[in-house]
């Protein structure tokens, strides 16, 4: 399917994983320039691309960029049951084989990569750029899901049962826990949105999705000094989902030589869609002058690609001397 506005170009597609899923992916393009970067969109827990970060991908694509989007397994109009996660692994490797293919068109290799993910979507970016540490030229981390707070968490002795039981009943929904949408998004607008859209899980967590969302997180929290790419991270102060003094961690802890961190007073959980219009303003504007800071101060990839080029026409040059 693919619909144009005025100033862009809305598509869907369905692609197979390599497991023989059917994932959902859809894309934003400006219509009459050519983009100033490629941003590739990570959604939140049970949440997916095409309806709650919609928004974001407007917002995106009017300043120039061309924007992509996923359903992960189990999320949105992908296959899967819904709001089920066996493996994250399995779903790093679905969106780091997307992404790529895209990043890898001929007309996109010298575009600009940038990962955006909110909540579990920030983990996502995180483990994308574990995986391929040089190929990404940034990250926008909204909220990003390196510690899940507290409030949220049922007791260690709860989640010692709910291993257990993870191995014998992996779907079923009875992890106890809070209403996730009440305390992630502000906006009442928005909370009856995400309530009122099919796509969006809104059952209790899975046992298996529980289980593989907090070693994430606990994994992630571990190894924030392996983070080496440049970023920007943005919290809310009030956030009850995410905790935001592990975003701080992140900022203070990574290795990155480029890095930049804003909380914002009062506000929730997400940033992106949650939160009242005036604020969601606040937010991408930060985020889009972050992108063309970016821009801005070219292309060290591209630099790093063509002297590794050149080195191995010299090497290859000396080998036949010899």
């Amino acid at each position: 399917m693919a619909t144009e506005a005025s100033n862009f170009k809305y598509e869907e597609e369905f692609i197979v994983n390599s497991k023989g899923l059917r994932l959902f992916t859809c894309r934003w393009l400006p219509a009459d320039t050519e983009p100033r970067a490629l941003i590739f969109l990570n959604h939140g827990y049970g949440m997916e691309c095409s309806v709650s970060m919609k928004g974001a991908a407007l917002r995106l694509v009017k300043a120039g960029f061309a924007v992509y989007g996923i359903d992960n397994q189990g999320h949105g109009k992908s296959s899967g049951i819904q709001g089920y996660i066996p493996s994250f692994d399995d779903l790093v490797t679905d969106c780091s084989d997307f992404f790529t293919s895209i990043c890898e068109k001929k007309e996109n290799k010298r575009k600009m990569r940038i990962l955006l993910g909110e909540s579990m979507g920030g983990a996502m970016v995180l483990l994308l750029h574990r995986k391929k540490p040089e190929y990404w030229d940034g990250g926008v981390l909204v909220a990003p899901m390196c510690k899940i707070a507290d409030d949220i968490k049922p007791p260690q002795f709860v989640i010692s049962v709910l291993k257990k039981l993870t191995k014998i009943i992996p779907t079923w929904k009875i992890v106890p826990g809070q209403d996730i949408i009440d305390v992630a998004f502000r906006d009442p607008k928005i909370r009856d949105e995400v309530r009122n859209n099919p796509l969006s899980y809104k059952g209790r967590v899975r046992l298996q999705t529980a289980s593989q969302l907090l070693d994430v997180s606990l994994d992630l929290e571990k190894r924030l000094q392996e983070v080496t790419f440049p970023f920007f991270v943005a919290h809310g102060e009030a956030d009850k989902v995410t905790d935001p003094t592990v975003s701080k961690l992140l900022y203070e802890t990574a290795s990155s030589f480029e890095k930049m961190i804003k909380l914002y007073p009062e506000m929730w959980h997400s940033l992106t869609y949650g939160e009242f219009t005036e604020n969601i303003d606040i937010v991408f504007g930060d985020i889009i002058s972050w992108i063309d800071g970016r821009i801005a101060s070219g292309n060290s990839r591209l630099e790093r690609e063509q002297k590794n080029a050149n080195d191995e026409f010299h090497t290859s040059i000396l080998d036949k001397k010899n």
